[in-house]
């Protein structure tokens, strides 16, 4: 056995007599009691006086007792956003928009099923063959996604979407190139004046978080409800209500889905809903919602370009299994949905805004499209394209000044 299982089995055993002392201490409180204690307890080991940094040895023997053994570093570090184990030894991460292959690794199966089962314990979750994916979150509000053998060909596999600590505001967009100052003004107005936003982008894109951004410009007297698979937003706001969907128990039984959250916060009384994603039948009571009295809703969904935003929108509205026939389907969209913002992640790992795009009614059997701002992709900056929103004829008369400002090309090039 090396010097740092030694000292893994030495801490084990600190663990289990202060126990009962260290139960009622955050979890900072713990890291550094146990820290000391096992320090000490180390000393006694052969040859851990001989390694060059028994501190890292401590902390590694803490990550594996406390937390998720080697992926706590990564968890640790805030600049990376993504965390990936292929498998036990193949672990690749995001950071500043790259992917590339971390030095971390497990050191067997056994070491990464042990981490999901420490993921996904305290939440009552459960994964095994019979159940061998599931959906959680870390007390960080990370998003984990594990999946096990049988499914996992190669062994386990854990994926987790870090969320910056960090609050974002539409001015950071504007400072790291995601938008130009024209489109974080127009976007502003856009939520005051309760317009019925759709963000629509690939995975890892950045649609929750221009969601939150969005959110923040919510006045703080009205009443919001977020639904979510897995909680992910954190809006800033006092009358807010964050209701998240639950799975099957280990009887099969007890699943809330997002549609039945849907059709629950109607009778809560909200000014809005904000629905994390779009992925199903759903999206009909979202867009029933917005058509009822509940403007300014907003919610995401996975499309590469605002027209195939709506029709994603209009397959999943048929997904409700209520046998409605397009036309119909395609006017409750119409008439639902004021704003399509597209965003995307480009091969750099830049996030951007490519288009804002306002839904304009029928016209014949097509939703009408008018694209407000885009990003050109050879003059590489954003453009107004001469469209003037419908809403803005209802803002006043010094934001209306403001907005046609920005709406046209001298605005802001």
């Amino acid at each position: 056995m090396d010097v740092f299982q030694q000292v893994k089995e030495k801490a084990l055993t600190v663990l289990d007599l202060h126990r009962a002392k260290i139960d009622h201490y955050s979890d900072d409180e713990v890291r550094s009691y146990l820290a000391d204690v096992i320090r000490h307890a180390a000393e006694q080991v052969p040859g851990y006086a001989l390694e060059k940094n028994p501190e890292a040895m401590i902390d590694r023997a803490l990550d594996d007792l406390l937390g998720l053994g080697p992926l706590e570093i990564l968890l640790r570090n805030d600049a990376i956003s993504e965390i990936m184990v292929n498998r036990y030894d193949t672990v690749f991460i995001e950071q500043n928009g790259q992917l590339k292959r971390s030095e971390v690794a497990f050191n067997d199966e056994l070491s990464v099923r042990r981490a999901i089962e420490r993921i996904v314990t305290p939440l009552g979750r459960r994964i095994d063959e019979s159940s061998p994916m599931v959906d959680a979150r870390l007390a960080c509000g990370s998003r984990v996604n594990a999946v096990i053998p049988p499914l996992a060909i190669d062994g386990s596999a854990i994926t987790i979407r870090k969320f910056s600590q960090t609050r974002l505001v539409l001015e950071n967009l504007v400072t790291n190139g995601s938008c130009s100052e024209a489109m974080a003004v127009l976007l502003q107005h856009a939520v005051r004046m309760k317009q019925n936003i759709v963000i629509s982008g690939g995975t890892g894109s950045g649609k929750t978080t221009l969601l939150n951004v969005l959110a923040d410009s919510i006045p703080p007297t009205e009443r919001i409800v977020t639904i979510e698979d897995a909680a992910e937003l954190s809006l800033h706001k006092d009358n807010l209500v964050r209701l998240e969907s639950r799975p099957a128990n280990q009887e099969g039984e007890g699943t809330i889905s997002i549609r039945q959250l849907v059709m629950n916060a109607l009778r809560m009384r909200p000014d809005r809903i904000i629905v994390g994603e779009c992925r199903g039948g759903e999206s009909l009571d979202m867009l029933q919602a917005m058509n009822t009295g509940h403007d300014g809703s907003m919610t995401t969904l996975h499309a590469n370009t605002p027209r195939d935003a709506l029709r994603r929108l209009e397959t999943m509205v048929l997904m409700a299994g209520i046998d409605l026939p397009l036309a119909a389907v395609r006017q409750q969209v119409a008439s639902a949905v004021q704003l399509l913002v597209q965003i995307t992640r480009d091969g750099q790992g830049q996030r951007r805004l490519t288009s804002i795009t306002e839904v304009q009614g029928m016209e014949g059997d097509v939703v009408r499209l008018s694209e407000i701002f885009k990003w050109h992709e050879q003059q590489q900056q954003h453009v107004a394209c001469g469209e003037i929103p419908l809403f803005v004829n209802h803002a006043s008369e010094m934001d209306k000044a403001r907005l046609m400002k920005c709406l046209t090309s001298e605005g802001f090039n």
